[in-house]
């Protein structure tokens, strides 16, 4: 006799560090237009010889994009690997400045659709193609799955992958070319309207939750657009289900922001204070310029992201020694988190360059609205610049509106200046700057960190990506109930949307006569844990055993098979999430 055991799974997160490349880079620093000027090319070059077969990224296979060359040094794990969120960050910055016509991107990017879409069919760790593995975070760069234990799934990379191909999608019309992306792009969309309200790692791979904001927003933005793109590709069916999951979804970021601390608190129930740059890094890739200044999708001038901007900035005031000099309200090293103890703890380029680029992102908007509105909720944010601002809405012809633009220009010029300050003349951008005294520390050379840098240049400059759907959108007010985190390991996830979904169990297996397939798992139709109550499969054609069982839509749970003697399969958890509404089938192979 064999069970399939549903159970939750609870990982521990891994560490990252790095050491040093070799490029030749050369500038010299003055001023921050200067700087720009100057850093811009050098920061492009840097993405594009991490990207293979670039001059830094020996190893990778074409279009493959290498987090950093740094490799086992000075911890035993290294960057030399592809993130799927990282080089769909990346990709994303070459996307949009081919379809601005500046640049000529196109063989990286072609180079970069035909590589992910190898690593998309791969089988690994967190599944196969249509199983949940793309949920998984990294590769090898030759392409192969990377095995090793890590913080897995992360659902953010299906959604930043859909998002950069769409976007490049759309570049080419209803051209061929355009339609032989979809079949990719449609296993990123299905996977994230499946599993986005499933339990997942946020963007710094360390919590475990049933939810981080950066990953919720990300998702909305895919499946909204991903829902258009599916209607032009005449694939009505699934824009349906895109646009319906998208209003859940939508439904669930709501959630994020806590109006009594006045900020949106990074992911659920870990134990942390909350405030983390990954919500000021979800408002710059989520921003639509179309959308005004929304706040239900976190709109970089919208009253939640600027209130947000201003707490998770003034978090690393005091606790960095780098900022002690800063008077208040002037521009400082921003890192992950408050409680942040990786390599000690230390302000990041990326998140110090997101903070400038949501300002730049806000005053393109106002500038375009023509008027600035003053909130309760935004006004601290606002009275960094005006002791005397009251909430209410300022008219590009008001002395105000002049007054707080030209401010907050310089305030985000002056996050540009404090990387400039810790950036080589040669150029270079690492991972991390040391709190004490600013040296580079972490990876080197990290594609992640130019690209930051370059999206920050583009917003300054007022160059912005197209619209994604952002604008006119209304919260459902019949809003299912949101997932919540199942915990660190044995019960089920989620509390039901309210509907109870047919869930079909497709089981391969060879069996001798007299054997038999259970399933037992962590509610009562599953036999909550009982091996007595488990719930046998049929034997079909073909050694495929078969049984429908009701569960609750919106229910997080995996799988682990075990024989009659309850030994472990020999393999990791097969996690899936129900939908909220239709049915699911979940198709696996036991393995000895």
């Amino acid at each position: 006799m064999r069970f399939a055991v549903c159970s939750l799974l609870s990982l521990s997160s891994t560490a990252l560090a790095l050491v040093h490349g070799d490029v030749k880079l050369s500038r010299r620093q003055s001023g921050v237009d200067a700087f720009v000027t100057s850093e811009d090319p050098i920061a492009i070059q840097g993405v594009l010889n991490n990207i293979g077969p670039g001059s830094m990224s020996k190893g990778a296979k074409p279009g493959v994009v290498v987090a950093s060359p740094d490799h086992g040094s000075p911890d035993p794990v290294d960057y030399l690997y592809t993130w799927t969120r990282d080089s769909s960050l990346v990709l994303k910055l070459l996307i949009d400045r081919q379809t601005q016509g500046r640049g000529d991107f196109s063989t990286t990017i072609d180079n970069w659709r035909a590589s992910t879409g190898r690593i998309q069919q791969l089988d690994n760790p967190s599944g196969g193609p249509t199983t949940g593995g793309l949920g998984e975070p990294k590769f090898n760069i030759d392409e192969t799955p990377f095995t090793g234990a890590w913080g897995r799934p992360q659902r953010d990379g299906p959604a930043l992958r859909a998002t950069a191909a769409i976007t490049y999608a759309n570049s080419l019309g209803a051209t061929g070319n355009a339609s032989a992306l979809y079949p990719s792009i449609k296993l990123d969309l299905d996977y994230v309207s499946q599993y986005w309200n499933g339990q997942t790692f946020d963007l710094w791979e360390e919590v475990n939750s049933a939810g981080s904001a950066f990953t919720t927003a990300v998702q909305h933005r895919a499946l909204r657009e991903g829902a258009k793109f599916a209607a032009a590709q005449g694939d009505t069916a699934s824009a349906t289900t895109y646009a319906t999951q998208a209003d859940g979804v939508l439904c669930y970021l709501q959630t994020y922001w806590d109006a009594s601390k006045g900020y949106i608190v990074a992911n659920k129930n870990n134990g942390r204070t909350g405030k983390d740059a990954n919500t000021i890094l979800a408002s710059i890739h989520t921003f639509d310029p179309a959308a005004g200044c929304d706040a239900a999708t976190w709109q970089p001038c919208s009253d939640i992201a600027l209130a947000n901007h201003k707490v998770v900035v003034d978090s690393f005031r005091t606790i960095y020694a780098l900022n002690s000099a800063a008077p208040a309200g002037a521009a400082v090293a921003v890192g992950r988190y408050l409680e942040d103890g990786y390599f000690g703890g230390n302000p990041w380029f990326i998140n110090t360059f997101a903070a400038a680029e949501l300002l730049y992102d806000a005053l393109f908007q106002w500038e375009k609205i023509g008027s600035i509105t003053v909130t309760n909720t935004s006004l601290a944010f606002f009275q960094q610049f005006s002791s005397t601002i009251t909430p209410a809405a300022y008219p590009s012809s008001s002395s105000e509106f002049t007054s707080l633009t030209a401010a907050i220009k310089t305030y985000a010029d002056g996050f540009l200046a404090i990387a400039q300050k810790y950036i080589p003349a040669s150029g270079e951008i690492s991972e991390q700057f040391s709190r004490k005294d600013g040296t580079q520390m972490s990876a080197t050379y990290l594609t992640w960190s130019f690209a930051a840098a370059a999206t920050a240049f583009d917003a300054r400059a007022g160059h912005v990506s197209a619209s994604w759907g952002a604008s006119g959108l209304t919260v459902p007010t019949d809003c299912p109930p949101a997932p919540i985190n199942p915990g660190g390991g044995g019960g089920g996830g989620g509390n039901g949307g309210g509907s109870t979904i047919e869930v079909t169990f497709h089981e391969t297996a060879t069996t001798t006569t007299g054997e038999a397939l259970f399933i037992t798992g962590s509610l009562d139709a599953l036999g909550d844990w009982s091996t007595e109550n488990a719930v046998p499969l049929k034997a079909g054609a073909n050694n495929v055993w078969t049984v429908v069982v009701p569960i609750p839509g919106n229910y997080i749970f995996e799988c682990k098979k075990k024989n009659g003697t309850l030994e472990k399969e020999e393999t990791n958890q097969h996690q899936a999430t129900t939908p909220y509404t239709g049915t699911y089938t979940l198709n696996d192979t036991w393995q000895n």
